[in-house]
């Protein structure tokens, strides 16, 4: 890692170091810098104080910001790969690219000899050990593994109801321009009174975030026998 800035050198270092000292006093996680607690913190609120100049969309993070930017506005792509022509605009992609040619695998499955050189595709992987099929078809409720097999479905299988239009905030698909307006709306918008989770105290100032927060709390067993270790759901 290099840096023009000494406070982002400084700021790397942290990263090496086992102290975390800033910690979130919703879920009380810790954080190597102020930074990073604050982003985190924006995600339990649902808080987007990073603006778009040129679009006037609005995001968690700066780093989501600069992504944004990039990808929607600029086209820049500052990451370039030194052993070919390849460019991008996330310093992770070039790591993952980086890795195609070194052959790096650094993501073990523990469960059999599957190995990864990205999280996303192991964590994929882990799907055909569990079982898990997190995508599901809104028009008949089949489940599949992966994002990109239920959209093939949905095209083969529904044809004409394949929804046209997808939130920009979420994986939400949706028939008309009208029903997507009422859909960031009811789900998106940002509410200046903030809703509580009816399982711990973390607040929210999207509907959505507050959804999706609730489903980490789904296969909790909060309720505890005091006489013995028997816990459940309900």
């Amino acid at each position: 890692f290099t840096s023009l800035r000494i406070s982002n050198f400084n700021r790397h270092l942290k990263t090496h170091s086992d102290e975390k000292r800033h910690v979130c006093h919703l879920c009380l996680k810790t954080f190597h810098t102020a930074t990073h607690l604050y982003n985190h913190v924006n995600a339990h609120t649902g808080t987007r104080p990073y603006k778009c100049s040129d679009c006037g969309m609005a995001f968690a993070t700066s780093g989501e910001l600069s992504r944004h930017r990039r990808y929607k506005h600029t086209l820049e792509k500052p990451f370039k790969c030194s052993m070919c022509k390849y460019s991008c605009v996330e310093a992770s992609k070039m790591k993952r690219h980086v890795r195609s040619h070194t052959g790096e695998r650094p993501y073990t499955c523990d469960l059999c000899s599957y190995a990864s050189k990205d999280t996303y595709k192991l964590k994929r992987h882990m799907r055909t050990h569990s079982g898990e099929r997190p995508y599901e078809c809104y028009v008949c409720q089949a489940k599949f593994t992966q994002s990109g097999s239920m959209k093939i479905h949905m095209l083969q299988k529904h044809g004409e109801n394949v929804p046209k239009y997808q939130c920009p905030h979420c994986s939400t698909f949706i028939s008309r321009k009208s029903d997507l307006g009422v859909h960031l709306r009811n789900l998106h918008s940002y509410l200046a009174v903030a809703m509580k989770c009816s399982y711990c105290e973390a607040v929210f100032h999207e509907r959505y975030a507050l959804i999706q927060h609730k489903k980490t709390h789904r296969n909790e067993k909060r309720f505890e026998c005091d006489q013995c270790s028997y816990a459940c759901k309900q």
